[in-house]
This record gives C-alpha cells, sequence and structure tokens, in this order.
C-alpha cells in the first residue's frame, strides 16, 4: 500500500493549517460564554454547513459506502425523514431555546422542571455522545493505521491530539468554522473518488448501473411489508421506518443533542438559526446520496470481497488512486473525522461545565471559569479516546453501531422535551420517571432485539409521554380528593 511523499505532504500541511486557521478564527476568548457559545457572531451559512460536518462525519465517508457496497440504498430513506425532524425542531424547539438567556440544551429543561432534570439530561448525553463518537474515532482510524502500517491505538491518539488542538484554543467558535471548511474538503474528495472509480470501471456510467449485479443495489424504497408483521419491524431500512425514524433521530439529535444545539444558539437570532438547521436537512439529502452512489461503484469495481465494509473505501483510496489525489482523499477523511470529533470534544466540555459545575457553584471568576473549561476540552478529549479503544473488536458497520448507541437514550431525552413543550402541567419529578421509565424499556428491547434500531427512538419517546402524563393525572386526582 504505497503512499508517496507528495500524499504525505497534502495530509500535513492540511493538518497543519486547519489548526492554525481554527485558532486564528476563534480569536481569544475572555469568558466561558465565548468559549462554548462564540459571542453569537457567527454567520447562520457557515453554522450549517458546520453542522452537517459536525454530523456525518467518517461514517459517511467509509461507513454509508460500506453499507451501499454490502446492501443497496435503502438507507437514504432515513434521510428523508432527517428533514422532517429538522423542520419540526425549527418550529417547536428553537423557539423555546431562544427564550431567555440559553447556553446548552438542557438549560431550557432547568427552565421548565429544575435543576434536578436539567442534570440528569446533561449526563446522559455525555454517557451517550462519549459511547458514540467513541465508535467514530475508531472508524477515523482504519485509513490511517492501513496507511501508515501503525496500530489502531496510535492512529487514533494522532487524530484526538489534532482535534483538540484547535479545539483548545479556538473554542466553538474556531471549532464551526473550521468544520465549515472541512464539508467542502471531504465531499470534494468523494466527488474525486467517484470519478476514479467511474474511470477505472469498463463501460460507460449508465451501463455501469444497468447491469444486472448493479441494479438491484439501486433500489431506495423498500415498503417492508413482505415479511409479515414482525419481519417489518426487524427491518432498520424501510420507507416508513426511515421516515418516522429518520424523523424521531433528527428531532433528537438536532432538538436535544448539546453538539448540533451548542451551534444553533452561536447564531444572532432565532430566524437565522431555523434557516440554519433546515438547511442541513436539504444537504444532507444529496450528500448521503453521493455517498451511498459511491459504495455501488465500489461493488461494480470489486465485487464481492471478503472484508469489513467499513475496508472497502480506504483500500480503494490506498490501493488504487494515484499520488496527490490520494493525499486530498485522505486529507478529506479527516476533515470528516476532526469536525466531529472537535464538536463533540467542546459539546461535552461546555455540558459539564454550563450543566452541572455553573448552576452549582456560582463562582463569578471568569479567568478560572475559562482555565476549568480547558481542562474539561483536555479531559474529554482523553475520555474520546478510551471510548475508542473500547470498540475496536466490533464487527458491527460503525454507522449502525453508532447510530444504535445514540438512539437507545435519544428516546428518553426527547420525551422529556416534548413533554415540557406539550403538557404545562407536569412536574419535574413526572418528568425524570418518565424518562428513566423509557431507559428501561430500551433496555429490555435492544436485549432481546425486538424491532430494528431506527425505531428505537419512537418506543422511548412514547414511553416517556406515557408514563409522565399518566403520573401527572394520578397527581391531579389524588389532590382533588
Amino acid at each position: 500500500m504505497q503512499v508517496s511523499a507528495l500524499d504525505y505532504a497534502i495530509i500535513i500541511l492540511y493538518l497543519i493549517g486547519i489548526t492554525a486557521f481554527g485558532k486564528i478564527i476563534g480569536g481569544r476568548q475572555k469568558t466561558v460564554k465565548d468559549y462554548f457559545v462564540g459571542k453569537k457572531e457567527v454567520p447562520w451559512w457557515v453554522i450549517s454547513f458546520s453542522i452537517v460536518a459536525a454530523e456525518t462525519s467518517t461514517l459517511t465517508f467509509i461507513s454509508i459506502p460500506g453499507l451501499a457496497y454490502l446492501t443497496n440504498l435503502n438507507f437514504l430513506q432515513l434521510t428523508f425523514g432527517y428533514l422532517i425532524g429538522r423542520i419540526i425542531v425549527a418550529q417547536y424547539f428553537l423557539p423555546a431555546y431562544y427564550k431567555g438567556e440559553l447556553s446548552t440544551a438542557y438549560s431550557y429543561l432547568q427552565n421548565r422542571f429544575g435543576n434536578k432534570t436539567r442534570s440528569l439530561a446533561s449526563v446522559t448525553f455525555l454517557f451517550t455522545r462519549t459511547a458514540s463518537d467513541g465508535v467514530r474515532l475508531f472508524a477515523t482510524a482504519i485509513p490511517l493505521y492501513l496507511m501508515l502500517d501503525i496500530s489502531p491505538i496510535v492512529a487514533i491518539i494522532i487524530i484526538a491530539a489534532v482535534a483538540l488542538l484547535y479545539t483548545f484554543t479556538g473554542g466553538v467558535k474556531g471549532v464551526i468554522w473550521v468544520d465549515a471548511i472541512q464539508m467542502f474538503i471531504y465531499i470534494g474528495g468523494a466527488v474525486l473518488a467517484g470519478i476514479f472509480l467511474i474511470n477505472n470501471i469498463s463501460g460507460n456510467l449508465g451501463g455501469i448501473l444497468s447491469a444486472e449485479n448493479i441494479s438491484s443495489k439501486l433500489s431506495i424504497v423498500n415498503l417492508g411489508f413482505d415479511k409479515g408483521l414482525a419481519g417489518f419491524f426487524s427491518q432498520p431500512y424501510t420507507l416508513l421506518s426511515g421516515l418516522i425514524g429518520g424523523a424521531f433521530l433528527s428531532m433528537s439529535s438536532h432538538g436535544t443533542d448539546q453538539l448540533i444545539v451548542q451551534r444553533l444558539l452561536a447564531t444572532k437570532n432565532l430566524a437565522e438559526s431555523k434557516k440554519a438547521l433546515i438547511t442541513t436537512g436539504v444537504i444532507i439529502i444529496f450528500q448521503f446520496a453521493l455517498f451511498l452512489v459511491v459504495g455501488v461503484l465500489l461493488y461494480a469495481y470489486y465485487g464481492s470481497m471478503n472484508i469489513k465494509s467499513d475496508e472497502v473505501f480506504p483500500k480503494f483510496i490506498i490501493e488504487v488512486l494515484p499520488s496527490g489525489v490520494k493525499g486530498i482523499i485522505i486529507a478529506g477523511l479527516f476533515a470528516a473525522a476532526l469536525s466531529t470529533l472537535a464538536g463533540s470534544i467542546t459539546s461535552l466540555s461546555s455540558s459539564v461545565m454550563l450543566d452541572l459545575y455553573l448552576p452549582f457553584k456560582k463562582s463569578i471568576d471568569e479567568k478560572k471559569n475559562l482555565l476549568i473549561s480547558k481542562m474539561l476540552t483536555i479531559f474529554w478529549a482523553i475520555m474520546l479516546i478510551f471510548s475508542a479503544f473500547i470498540f475496536m473488536e466490533s464487527s458491527k458497520a460503525v454507522v449502525e453501531l453508532a447510530l444504535s448507541i445514540a438512539s437507545f437514550t435519544y428516546g428518553g431525552l426527547l420525551g422529556t422535551f416534548l413533554l415540557g413543550l406539550s403538557n404545562k402541567k407536569i412536574k419535574q419529578n413526572h418528568a425524570i420517571v418518565g424518562f428513566i421509565s423509557a431507559i428501561i424499556v430500551m433496555s429490555f428491547v435492544i436485549i432481546f432485539k425486538v424491532v430494528a434500531w431506527t425505531w428505537f427512538i419512537l418506543i422511548g419517546v412514547c414511553v416517556t409521554l406515557l408514563i409522565g402524563n399518566l403520573l401527572e393525572i394520578i397527581t391531579r386526582k389524588q389532590r382533588s380528593l
């Protein structure tokens, strides 16, 4: 697997350049709010691009093509659900977030219910984000250790160290601007890879896609009714599960996850925040379509191989692409990886500082608080490294593994937000019991594999809403006796 000096030069210059840019554009932070919210001066379109980069990352670059290589284009059904979910968040969640001075997604829960609910939601986010982004970090290390012939552990540490450098110095503003640039870098890398795939496969594009072994892979819509009721709910990528599951996943990730909400709160006002969010839904459809088509082209080029699906695209990049192009696409891979990792580090740090530390320790020493925030940044970078080590031996496609982890707690979290928005009579204890009940139910659903992961969030939301509202009704009746 030859990587030329030119490729190494491109990769190294890119990593140095992006780190320097993050530090410069982030400017000097004087307060915790500067560090974690970015003074609310970032343009909406920059935030939109940065959200796309943060949420898709290496899973788009590696695992989505690998998924299409193994199966077909059914995953694309989810992206239309993603757009629906973002429209709902823009209409109902964001106005609630912009009432008052909110610094995290969980500030709303404190205003609506109290400190205990905010702390519970924040802690849940910390565990979920650490686990799911540990998977993402490991996915990023796959092509690096294949390319450099080093251990996966060393590769993971290198990537985390680069992300930490510009996150530590530039704060959330630096992270957002860097991510916006990196979106174009990795999309450009995918387009380049697609062009080289087409040029290396005999025949024109129309002939390639109409071949008998390829045409079946172009299936987008899967109604899923041909396998009975149990079979329908066990399939992750049907039209209904895609639209419903995708919408609820997007509502939870873009409405309750600090990784995304932190960026939306960095816009100048509510109108710009809405524009940024809905625009991401449109971009994401085209982006996923691009990476899925790359996966189909990889199958047309290689045929069936006995390797992990997540290693197919890295194999093509390293073994087939010419010098220079290889370096650009690997830089694009790092761009995809660093965007999510940097976002995770700053969102985890901000959640601890703003949700768990400052509400209970009313320190007005901004210099000290800023120092603690930066130390938390280092701590969470280390925790993500350890999380990546844990998932190194998993044989499951990393995109499904990461989304399954997120879906496990997202339902209860989204249900708690919906309780607060839909019923003004719900009290803190009702919300907490509803949330915990959803986690318990989801534990059994996952252990016994009752349904596919795309239904997890809907189940969690339903349990939370049902328990929370029942408790409110029971409490009200007891008071009336």
